[in-house]
């Protein structure tokens, strides 16, 4: 049998400290075969095409300082993610691009006088961690379940909305909730998970929101994988700097 540990949107710079924290504790108990980040590892508002809806996109020069500053948090960020699975001695790393990571490719797009090293592959540096590199809105497959983002489809119950269009087992972030459902086919049974984030969650990391409620939690998936491909999922939450993994508390 092999684990993995799943994990979804992190948002760097804008993180929850104690999340983190407890997912590092969580890596270095487990000891993992496989670890598979979802995406939006960063939060990438230096290339945020919303913050220019209302107001003029300033010149290139301007941008670029703030740019470089995403790049340099979101590396240290994943270091320190890195540095648990480096201890754990995990060797099957994936990273499956999230929408606000390709937020990046595209600003290089649109300035194609910039180095292709700005690119969320070369500039967080994948190859040389060690990750697998998964573009947006390309499925993972292992075993008998996909991972992907999770921006392909929406709605209150999305979960079973994923499961409606794509007909097989799916895991997935960028919706930030706890959100699970499952169908009985002609078969046997498949589900669909949606296992939060791990991003800040205050006001104050989220003004965009305008003080609007969420339905956001804190959470990571251990996905335990058979011989056969079929696999168990359990999904941890964590609750105000506090999980359990395998019987053992695990606190920020």
């Amino acid at each position: 049998m092999k684990r993995a540990i799943v994990t979804p949107d992190k948002h760097f710079p804008f993180e929850d400290k104690k999340a983190i924290k407890v997912l590092c504790k969580a890596i270095e108990l487990v000891k993992p075969n496989i670890y598979i980040d979802l995406g939006d590892v960063g939060e990438w508002e230096s290339v945020s095409h919303w913050q220019w809806k209302k107001k003029k996109r300033p010149p290139l020069e301007y941008q670029l300082p703030f740019v470089h500053k995403d790049i340099k948090d979101v590396n240290k960020g994943m270091d320190t993610i890195d540095a648990s699975l480096n201890r754990a001695k995990t060797k099957e790393k994936h990273f499956v691009e999230g929408n606000h990571d390709d937020w990046l490719n595209r600003f290089v797009e649109e300035n194609p006088y910039l180095s292709d090293t700005m690119r969320v592959e070369k500039a967080l540096k994948l190859k040389e961690r060690g990750y697998k590199y998964h573009r947006m809105g390309k499925y993972l497959k292992i075993g008998k379940i996909n991972f992907y983002h999770g921006h392909h489809f929406a709605g209150l119950t999305h979960t079973r909305n994923h499961l409606l269009r794509l007909g097989g087992n799916v895991m997935y972030g960028h919706h930030h909730d706890i959100q699970q459902s499952s169908i009985t086919h002609i078969d046997g049974v498949k589900s669909a998970w949606s296992i939060g984030c791990l991003k800040d969650m205050s006001d104050e990391a989220n003004e965009w929101l305008g003080n609007r409620r969420h339905n956001w939690q804190h959470a990571f998936a251990i996905v335990d994988f058979h011989k056969n491909g079929n696999f168990n999922v359990t999904v941890h939450q964590i609750v105000n700097g506090v999980s359990t993994v395998d019987g053992k508390v695990l606190r920020a």
